[in-house]
């Protein structure tokens, strides 16, 4: 699988709840917090569901 590195460029302030426990479980909180992750299917819908909230690098 490959890895992607994930990091939060918006606040989850005034966003959906779903939108916010979606970013929690990316490992995310901060804005300009970074994490790498396994590509999966799993994964890949939750950066679909907050993908305005995020930036994806490939690595």
């Amino acid at each position: 699988m490959a890895k992607v590195k994930l990091t939060q460029v918006r606040s989850t302030i005034e966003r959906p709840e779903n939108q916010k426990r979606t970013i929690k479980a990316l490992g995310l909180g901060k804005i300009n917090r970074s994490v790498e992750v396994e590509l999966n299917d799993a994964i890949a819908g939750m950066i679909r569901k907050v993908n305005h909230l995020i930036q994806v690098e490939e690595i």
